[in-house]
């Protein structure tokens, strides 16, 4: 796995591409962008990178330039920057905007209009996004609100990336099933505005993923902690970057938790 010094991504993306079949579900199957320039070689063939932009918010991007980010706030950077699509949650200001850039094609809210829960299979050729809801708490911890927040899936290069979201619940069996293996997930570690870093880590351990991105720590303190409780199972390896370019054939041998330095796109 080799670390991108850069977000590469190509002026123009090219012609939608078939995407390598993952392996996230094993029970059952249920216009113009506007990116930065590139500044190296660019994506090798069925690799993805990963930039995390800031508290919640990563750039994922396939070989042909699709771009997804989660959690979209309308900031991204001073770079003038259109994703494909990006997924938003948990209603409020650092994971959702009111007025997202129009020029997105494909805005996805994590939660649901009415009684029925968000649902979404948006499939961009080189990556397809589904969405698992779970349930959330109230403001101070209140009450609960059903399917209030998503679990974000992005299938492309043959990679399973899981973002949580605004995670407050230990994922049932079902939901665990519909979510399917991670290779990537990016987890929030505050603490206590999500889930305790106890209960967070055990959910990390039963999505068996090979690479773990914190994100969503409000001091260093809570990051630390987490990294603490996942080193026992986990080698834990600070980046130093932003970015993490990954393929399916060159995820780590041992369960990695890969610390990134959010940096906005400029």
């Amino acid at each position: 796995m080799r670390l991108a010094a850069t977000l590469i991504l190509a002026a123009c993306p090219a012609a939608a591409q078939e995407r390598i079949p993952s392996h996230c579900i094993a029970l059952a199957q249920g216009r113009e962008t506007v990116i930065p320039a590139a500044l190296g070689d660019g994506l090798a063939k069925d690799h993805v990178l990963i930039r995390y932009l800031d508290h919640a918010s990563f750039a994922i991007v396939t070989d042909d330039g699709t771009v997804a980010v989660t959690d979209y706030t309308g900031y991204t950077g001073t770079a003038d920057f259109v994703p494909d699509v990006v997924t938003m949650n948990n209603a409020h200001s650092t994971h959702w905007t009111a007025v997202p850039d129009e020029r997105i094609p494909h805005i996805l809210n994590g939660w649901g209009e009415g009684a029925a829960p968000a649902d979404h299979r948006l499939d961009l050729g080189s990556m397809l996004v589904r969405n698992v809801t779970t349930d959330t708490r109230g403001p101070f911890g209140e009450g609960a609100r059903k399917d209030g927040n998503s679990i974000f899936i992005f299938e492309a290069g043959g990679l399973c990336i899981g973002h949580l979201g605004h995670l407050h619940q230990i994922p049932s069996p079902e939901q665990y099933a519909a979510i399917g293996r991670l290779d990537v997930v990016m987890v929030p570690v505050d603490g206590g505005y999500t889930m305790r870093l106890e209960d967070m880590a055990g959910v990390v351990s039963r999505l068996r993923s090979s690479v773990v991105i914190p994100m969503h720590w409000f001091s260093q303190g809570s990051l630390d902690a987490f990294l603490i409780e996942m080193s026992k199972d986990f080698t834990v390896v600070e980046t130093g970057g932003p970015e993490i370019d990954l393929s399916r054939d060159d995820l780590p041998s041992s369960p990695t938790v890969l610390v990134l330095e959010p940096a906005y796109l400029d």
